[in-house]
């Protein structure tokens, strides 16, 4: 049975500033920071993704961007303000030839589907920058549950 690599990283530290858009919302220099951070750790995992999916708002691009800058990156409107089940469809329609996924988006969304996958009880929480690693037996295609391997957390690094 194959073995897939399933990274969900919540986008870094955003901006807070009135009049504008919640798309439209940059990183701030601490979620910068803290996206470099998230490459740098999943570097020294020895994850490297074969596909990148991303929220189209600015902070998910920009993590992913800083995080992840020599990675094929899919930007996937369905992904902005998803619900777990809604993430799950989309990743049950990678590709089969896709190794290791990195899902790059929101919460509640993220965290509520690590929980989903892993039966983990989010006690550690999954603050701006927080991933997860999640080991997952055969194709994407049949995704229901995963092995949580990893949790990263830019407050605890």
């Amino acid at each position: 049975m194959t073995t897939r690599t399933l990274v969900v990283l919540r986008h870094a530290k955003a901006v807070h500033t009135s009049g504008l858009a919640d798309r439209e919302r940059p990183l701030t220099e601490v979620g910068e920071r803290d996206a470099l951070k998230v490459g740098a750790a999943l570097a020294g995992m020895d994850l490297t993704p074969d596909l990148v999916l991303c929220s189209p708002s600015v902070r998910t691009r920009q993590t992913a961007d800083l995080a992840l800058p020599d990675a094929e990156i899919l930007i996937e409107p369905a992904i902005y303000e998803a619900y777990p089940d809604e993430l799950l469809t989309l990743i049950r329609r990678s590709d089969p030839e896709v190794g290791t996924l990195v899902l790059v988006g929101h919460n509640p969304g993220v965290q509520e589907l690590v929980t989903e996958l892993t039966a983990a009880d989010g006690d550690d929480g999954f603050p701006p920058g927080a991933f997860a690693v999640i080991e997952v037996d055969g194709e994407w295609s049949g995704l229901d549950t995963g092995r949580g391997i990893a949790h990263w957390n830019p407050k605890k690094h």
